[in-house]
């Protein structure tokens, strides 16, 4: 399974969260969760391999921005255990809902990043997304 968003500044750009693996599966009952995120379009080709806590509840995240279908003010944020992986919502123009994904290097050396904005219709089409998310994190073997 994987989860496929297209970029609203760029729609050449797609990510991709996929593969989720338990990096420890020795370990009964461990909540380690990573997945593979992968930006692809017109000179873009980045992988990070996420690290999380049970998913970190991104697809809690991702289910308040759909129930907040109305709208708020400012910026809402997650981000993944390691930081590997952020994502930034706001409600724009129209009403779409605008997530900004962020893939950094793995710290300590913050040597690059990607950005790329995907816009959503509100309400539905945000449940729709947080069901996939939720999904592809809660079928990990």
């Amino acid at each position: 399974m994987a989860v496929h968003v297209e970029s609203a500044e760029s729609p050449s750009v797609r990510v991709r969260l996929c593969e989720p693996t338990r990096p420890f599966p020795e370990i009964e009952n461990d909540p380690m969760l990573d997945f593979l995120v992968r930006a692809r379009g017109a000179g873009v080709s980045v992988d990070v391999s996420v690290r999380t806590v049970e998913g970190d509840g991104l697809d809690r995240f991702l289910d308040g921005l759909a129930e907040d279908f109305r709208g708020w003010a400012g910026a809402r944020a997650w981000r993944s255990l390691e930081n590997v992986l952020t994502v930034s919502a706001t409600h724009g123009p129209r009403g779409y809902v605008h997530l900004t994904w962020g893939l950094h290097s793995h710290w300590p050396a913050e040597e690059w990043h990607f950005e790329t904005v995907t816009a959503h219709a509100p309400g539905e089409d945000m449940r729709n997304l947080a069901r996939d998310v939720r999904a592809l994190l809660g079928g990990a073997s």
